[in-house]
This record gives C-alpha cells, sequence and structure tokens, in this order.
C-alpha cells in the first residue's frame, strides 16, 4: 500500500485554495471596538490590518466638546490613521523581512512571505 502523491498534491492544493479564499474573506470583514464611554471607535479588518478610527468631540475636550469643530476631529482622525497604517506597514515589512530570513528565503504556504 503506497502513498499516493497524487492525491495528497491534491489535498494540498485544496487547501491552499481554501486558505486563500479565507483570508479574502477576512480582509473584506471589519471588526470594531470602542473605548468604555463609546468616545473613541477603532475599526480592522479581519486580519487585524488598521481601517479607520472615529473620535466623538468629548474625547478631545471632556470640558467643552461644543467648541471642538467637526474640521478637527475630521484631520485629528486623518492623522492618526495615516500613523497607524504606517506602522502597520513597517510591522508586516519586518515580519516579512524575519520569516525570510528563518525559512531561507523558501516559500512556505499560508506564511504570506
Amino acid at each position: 500500500m503506497g502513498l499516493n502523491f497524487g492525491n495528497l498534491m491534491k489535498q494540498v492544493q485544496n487547501v491552499q485554495k481554501r486558505a486563500a479564499q479565507a483570508q479574502q474573506e477576512l480582509s473584506n470583514l471589519e471588526v470594531v471596538g470602542e473605548s468604555a464611554n463609546g468616545g473613541v471607535r477603532v475599526t480592522l479588518d479581519g486580519q487585524g490590518k488598521f481601517k479607520s478610527i472615529k473620535l466623538s468631540p468629548e474625547v478631545i475636550n471632556p470640558d467643552n466638546p461644543s467648541a471642538v469643530d467637526a474640521d478637527s476631529v475630521e484631520m485629528l482622525e486623518d492623522v492618526i490613521s495615516t500613523a497607524m497604517k504606517e506602522a502597520t506597514n513597517n510591522a508586516e515589512e519586518v515580519m516579512k523581512n524575519k520569516m525570510k530570513a528563518v525559512t531561507g528565503g523558501v516559500k512556505i504556504p499560508g506564511l504570506n512571505i
């Protein structure tokens, strides 16, 4: 009774396809977290990548939220979003480089390096 290499390869290819499909589904998913008072709302995709942040005027100026104009809130959200996306990209690059060093540059399915 020998090992059927053809069937094994088909199974590996099916797993790879399902993993790629799951990754795509996760990238389209939105996961939200909010602060206890609801003043900060952060949205990530299902892979944990930062998508957006929403701030309430009460978080920016708790003593006088009406003094905070919408443009200031939007500008602060944009600045934070830009920094978060850059940090995420930098972390991904560090991870890829580390994994390439560990694997010797060999591509391993599911590691996305």
